[in-house]
């Protein structure tokens, strides 16, 4: 397949993730009266909107974020005046106009909680199947000859059509379908699934969309289908929480606590953290060469000047602490000396779940490990626990993480900064309520200063996820994944920054990159993920 190919569908699935986010949002503020009012107004105050609506401002924010970054608002913020406004574009009418078409998708995903969240189940394929003809027939719309109007019903179809292949893709790939057995091989449906006549029909979807080739009876896939298959995990996180999407009214209108009042214990209705963790794990393992550098300088020094060993906070299902072991063990001077000096490992997660797959993951790798529970806010704690259970200061070990200060519990700041003027465009609640930009800036300084004793000696490894100006993401459609991380993240009281103020907010707290070790994906300006060695400054 030439690149220019893999560019073409690596822009459809941004746009499937977009659409994933998208339709229910966007169908949410319609059902209740917001866009109508948009258009009418042209502009609107955000605290004026969730007076008259009577929504909860921290989501309605997110939401109309949301349609920035897919060009049908623009977002006027003042951070120094704490005050966001929104106003129509050239777009709006055409896209608000749209929006209605939605219905079924939105439908389909609502009652999706009805059924086994990882099974085909014969009553909603019946209604994803009558989606799935009314989308080949592009919903009825008659195709503009008009390029902006056309841009927008092109932007429709594909959100439709990622809400039928998202999940659907996720499930399969969770399922076993992308083993190297179907992908290299044809295959007939009964060799796949119980109810093979519905599977055909669900097979004969992905053929009209180009993922399998149909020859008698069989199924191959196609180099296009192949492409797609070997990234089903770029799907998972976005479908996690689909939990989150199908309850938009309610957390933008309703009772913003709806999926968190859930006792001690049980699993969480926000986010399918197996699907999660599954995602993740798939989607992470491309950054994990980038900072196999730092791992191998560390390791390659003399003994008395390395790490004793790692702590992973937030372990997630473990493929990242396996391969910084694997990297150790294979590639660095203390791989051949692990008899003499062992690697102490640590997982540490705040999900119960995680460590479970984290603890079978590494048993199943043979690799030693503790497997702990830790909360990202409180490292004295983990500090501890780890020198009254193990005998070893947390500053002795490389502490490394994969996309989690983003996900830390919000605590109101101590001692905000007066005056502070935050530089992030970004959305962020917690259960509801709007929290200014300036708030999370002070927010995540004392996050940092929390880990600033514990990381003088060897440095914090840091994966992290960022936001970007939604203005930007307008004008990139299908360049980046930045609406769904957006949506995903901020209706579920997470908080991602621009990489810019990701480093500012740490070297105020006594953090700074090291510029060698810094890379960013992709390597432009539409970057949302980081990879950041930060040691203690000097200053």
């Amino acid at each position: 397949m030439q690149k220019k190919d893999n560019y073409r569908i690596r822009e459809e699935i941004f746009r499937h993730l977009d659409g994933i986010v998208t339709a229910p949002t966007a169908f949410a503020l319609h059902e209740k009266g917001v866009l109508a009012h948009l258009l009418q107004e042209q502009e609107a105050d955000l605290s004026e909107l969730a007076s008259r609506f009577q929504a909860n401002e921290g989501y309605l924010n997110v939401a109309l974020r949301v349609l920035c970054s897919q060009g049908w608002l623009r977002q006027y913020l003042d951070n120094e005046a704490d005050s966001i406004r929104f106003a129509t574009t050239d777009t709006s009418e055409t896209a608000f106009g749209l929006v209605p078409l939605y219905a079924d998708v939105v439908h389909l995903l609502r009652i999706s909680e009805k059924y086994h969240n990882r099974r085909f189940e014969v009553e909603p394929f019946l209604v994803l199947k009558t989606i799935f003809e009314k989308y080949s027939s592009n919903y009825g719309l008659t195709l503009s000859e008009d390029e902006t109007i056309l841009a927008v019903q092109h932007q429709f179809l594909k959100h439709i059509e990622g809400i039928l292949v998202g999940p659907t893709v996720v499930h399969l790939g969770m399922g076993g379908m992308f083993h190297k057995y179907f992908m290299e091989a044809s295959f007939r449906p009964d060799e796949y699934h119980k109810d093979p006549e519905s599977f055909k029909e669900l097979l004969d979807m992905f053929v009209h969309l180009g993922w399998f080739l149909q020859k008698n009876e069989t199924y191959r896939f196609t180099e296009k289908g192949l492409f797609l298959a070997q990234r089903a995990s770029a799907y998972g996180v976005t479908v996690s929480y689909i939990p989150t999407l199908r309850k938009l009214d309610a957390l933008i209108f309703g009772n913003p606590n709806l999926l968190r009042d859930v006792p001690e214990g049980a699993p969480e209705l926000h986010v399918d953290r197996e699907m999660n963790v599954w995602g993740s794990g798939g989607a992470h393992a491309a950054y994990f060469k980038k900072v196999d550098e730092v791992i191998i300088g560390l390791f390659n020094r003399p003994i008395a000047e390395q790490p004793k060993g790692i702590l992973d906070m937030g372990c997630g299902n473990g493929a990242f602490l396996k391969h910084i072991y694997e990297v150790i063990e294979q590639r660095t001077l203390r791989g051949e000396m692990l008899a003499e000096h062992p690697l102490f490992l640590v997982g540490a997660d705040y999900n119960k779940a995680a460590l479970r797959v984290t603890r079978s993951n590494l048993i199943q790798a043979d690799i030693w490990a503790k497997i702990v529970w830790g909360d990202i806010g409180r490292p004295d704690l983990l500090a501890t626990d780890l020198l009254e259970d193990y005998g070893i200061h947390l500053s002795e070990l490389l502490n490394v993480r994969t996309f989690l200060d983003h996900n830390r519990i919000w605590e109101a700041p101590a001692h905000p900064v007066q005056g502070r003027v935050s530089t992030s465009t970004g959305a962020f609640a917690h259960r509801g309520q709007r929290i200014s930009n300036n708030l999370v800036e002070d927010n995540l300084a004392e996050h940092f200063r929390k880990w600033t004793p514990y990381v003088g000696k060897f440095g914090l490894l840091v994966i992290e996820l960022h936001t970007i100006d939604p203005a930007l993401a307008a004008q990139h459609i299908g360049k980046t994944a930045v609406t769904a991380y957006d949506a995903t993240h901020g209706f579920s009281d997470q908080y991602i920054v621009e990489i810019e103020v990701f480093h500012k907010v740490a070297k105020e707290a006594g953090l700074m990159v090291v510029p060698q070790y810094f890379s960013k994906f992709p390597n432009s300006d539409l970057a949302t993920v980081s990879i950041n060695l930060l040691t203690k400054s000097d200053g």
